[in-house]
């Protein structure tokens, strides 16, 4: 990966006329075609009309001036173009219209190219929808990129594209990230635009951002899509100013941190994860700032708990419009084990279950604002572990055969059956989560490599509303060489 060939250096090769945004789609197209047959990350293209875009559209007065990038297929859609969500059901859907997300990037001065790959509705922390086959990881292609943001995250990582855009509902630009050496930001709840299909993203849980190579990259992006939307259930104040300019002062503040090297859900945390926290930990205090262990009182495994009815609810409900749309009962057949998992236990969630649910994320939520009251941020591992390997069997032939059945299981069967069937990938990455319940933002950075060469991020978890504190302590890891 060529860290210094971000979206910024392509724009500014743009404005200084140096290069047109015709040659950088070409070039990215070039990329494409000779890269992608090993990674599997771009699974849409639209080349003629992205050509077209670049010679009729004005990009003088945008913040990225035209350059090339590649959206997530799942939840963020361009009219025309399809919307598969890596769903067999979805297959040959297009998108009647564009979401309010892409209408913001393209206004920042993007064109779309294409589209990248994800999991069959963005539930799994790996890539490997079965309509699109496994996304694999730049660093060794045996690897998963992650999920569900993985097709954006090997497209980067792999210099396809500078940027691409992505989202987070349990870890989704994070894991990725931490799995590919990338910068990957989750914004607060409610910061960036949502709309017009779904407003409420998971209740808040998730939220569309971008996976990039460099903090630069990052605070101008969130300086592209920040917004207040009056329909939106979820709003978060603007910040007043620039990301990108107040990164760029140089003014760093010396930060209150506590680091945690626990698995929420009591999974084993490897060694390498450690290592990456613990050499932070280290180069903070090197350079002044108070850093202190400390974990916060909140139960992971019942919040964890909390979240699958959530999911399962949420699901139910929007397969049910999907049978009804198709006029008949979707059966196992019609998606793969983990969605159909999922639905079943969705059927079984009542509203008090749900209430119940949502009410242990407002708990934790005040919990953490309870935590920083001592400590501006947290500093844990983003992932336990670096990528797993692409062939890696994350549920037993048995469990899969209960899965297949869970139509028939009793509700209690049900719940249990989705909590066994995500055990293992959640001990791979336990401490994303979190953030997308409570609604604050969190970062992964690129800090640590194996000694088989992957990648493992570690996360700062910020208040809610002070990405600006992120990008802060980001910036400080980047200009001290950190950065793998």
């Amino acid at each position: 990966m060529d860290r210094q060939k971000d979206a910024l250096y392509y724009a500014g090769l743009l404005k200084e006329k140096k290069a047109s945004s015709e040659e950088l789609i070409v070039d990215a197209f070039r990329k494409i075609e000779k890269v992608n047959p090993l990674y599997n990350a771009v699974v849409h293209t639209r080349r003629e009309k992205a050509l077209a875009e670049a010679k009729t559209r004005d990009y003088r007065d945008t913040l990225f001036g035209g350059v090339p990038i590649l959206i997530k297929d799942l939840g963020q859609d361009l009219a025309g173009e399809p919307a598969t969500s890596g769903s067999r059901l979805l297959k040959n859907h297009i998108a009647p219209r564009t979401s309010h997300f892409i209408e913001a990037v393209e206004r920042a001065g993007f064109i779309v190219i294409g589209q990248t790959n994800t999991p069959e509705f963005g539930f799994k922390n790996i890539t490997d929808a079965a309509i699109h086959g496994p996304a694999r990881n730049p660093f060794d292609k045996d690897h998963s990129p992650g999920g569900s943001s993985g097709g954006a995250a090997a497209a980067v990582a792999s210099d396809m594209v500078a940027i691409a855009t992505a989202s987070d509902g349990g870890g989704s630009i994070r894991i990725p990230a931490s799995f590919t050496g990338l910068v990957g930001l989750k914004p607060t709840r409610g910061r960036t635009p949502v709309g017009p299909g779904s407003y409420r993203g998971w209740q808040g849980a998730s939220i569309s951002f971008a996976l990039t190579k460099t903090v630069r990259d990052t605070a101008l992006m969130l300086d592209a899509l920040q917004t207040v939307q009056a329909a939106a259930p979820f709003q978060t104040p603007l910040f007043s100013g620039s990301y990108f300019r107040n990164l760029n002062t140089g003014n760093r503040r010396k930060f209150r941190i506590a680091y945690s090297l626990e698995s929420p859900v009591k999974s084993v945390v490897s060694e390498d994860a450690k290592r990456a926290v613990m050499q932070t930990v280290s180069c903070l205090e090197s350079l002044g700032y108070q850093v202190e262990e400390k974990t916060p009182d909140i139960d992971g495994i019942h919040l964890m708990e909390a979240y699958y009815a959530m999911n399962g609810a949420e699901t139910d409900a929007m397969l049910r419009g999907m049978a009804k749309g198709q006029g008949r009962d979707l059966t196992v057949d019609d998606m793969e084990l983990v969605s159909w998992a999922i639905y079943q236990y969705g059927k079984t969630v009542s509203g008090g279950d749900y209430s119940l649910a949502l009410g242990l994320w407002d708990q934790a939520a005040a919990e953490m604002d309870r935590f920083h009251d001592s400590y501006d941020l947290l500093l844990q591992p983003t992932t336990a572990d670096a990528a797993p390997r692409i062939n890696h069997a994350f549920q037993s032939e048995e469990l899969r055969e209960r899965m297949r059945r869970s139509d028939s299981a009793t509700a209690e069967e049900r719940k249990e059956i989705v909590w066994k069937m995500f055990e293992e990938s959640l001990g791979v990455t336990p401490f994303t989560q979190q953030a997308n319940l409570t609604g604050q933002p969190a970062i992964s950075l690129p800090v640590y490599l194996t000694a088989a060469g992957l990648p493992i991020g570690v996360q700062f978890t910020a208040p809610k509303g002070k990405e600006d504190w992120l990008l802060d302590i980001a910036a400080v890891m980047e200009e001290n060489e950190r950065f793998q």
